[in-house]
């Protein structure tokens, strides 16, 4: 007569799970001895090599930022300014515009003087193109307030204007949020234009255009420039 021994059910089943667990272990331990980068890769995400050539292609400046340094260099300015209303003859004054490349080419400054409603004017503009979100962007500070006015917008396809939209607080209307958007027309490498529009007023939206002419013997920025 034969005999067979026949483990208990239960007994079998722990063994199964005992095999399990020791195949998941033995799987565990084998990532773990994957190399960082490896497991960045199993895992979806990108190594650090490929995140920092990735940052450094953003962080470049491209020809969005030539095109800034074209505006670059000593302007003699003219601003119109029509406050007393579109159809009303325009405010004229006269100024100088100074525009560098700094941080590598990466962002132009400009510093304008001149004169606003019969006071001395002083601002600083400081303009750049994000290349991760695909905008051109700008903030301008001046000595006739204490706020800071940020707009951004797009060039056109001839790349020769450019259009950004912000919204400003007016202190002598009390208006807050007003929406304005400002064109930058490229006429030549010696000649641009600058437009401020009041949204809310339509077709003769324009409040401000200043024309700039570059001042002889000087000449644009470059990319370079620190």
């Amino acid at each position: 007569m034969k005999y067979k021994f026949l483990l208990p059910t239960s007994l079998m089943g722990c063994g199964a799970v005992a095999i399990a667990l020791g195949l998941l272990t033995s799987t565990l331990n084998a990532a773990d001895d994957k190399p960082a980068d490896a497991k960045a890769k199993d895992a979806g995400t990108p190594d650090m090599a490929e995140m920092m050539k990735k940052m450094e292609e953003l962080a470049a400046p491209g020809p969005e930022h030539q095109k800034l340094a074209s505006l670059a260099g000593e302007w003699e300015t003219e601003a119109q300014c029509y406050m007393a209303g579109p159809d009303a003859p325009p405010t004229v004054t006269k100024g100088t515009c100074k525009g560098k490349m700094i941080l590598g080419g990466r962002f132009l400054q400009e510093e304008f003087e001149g004169d606003m409603m019969g006071k001395k004017f002083h601002g600083i503009g400081l303009m750049g193109y994000d290349k991760f979100n695909k905008k051109y962007i700008n903030t301008w500070i001046d000595d006739m307030g204490t706020g800071i006015f940020a707009s951004e917008g797009t060039c056109d396809a001839s790349g020769k204007v450019l259009t950004l939209n912000g919204k400003m607080d007016d202190p002598m209307t009390g208006e807050k949020g007003k929406e304005m958007r400002l064109v930058t027309r490229i006429i030549s490498p010696d000649k641009h234009t600058f437009e401020m529009h009041d949204v809310a007023l339509g077709e003769k939206s324009k409040v401000m255009e200043i024309t700039y002419v570059r001042k002889s013997g000087t000449s644009a920025g470059s990319l370079t420039a620190k």
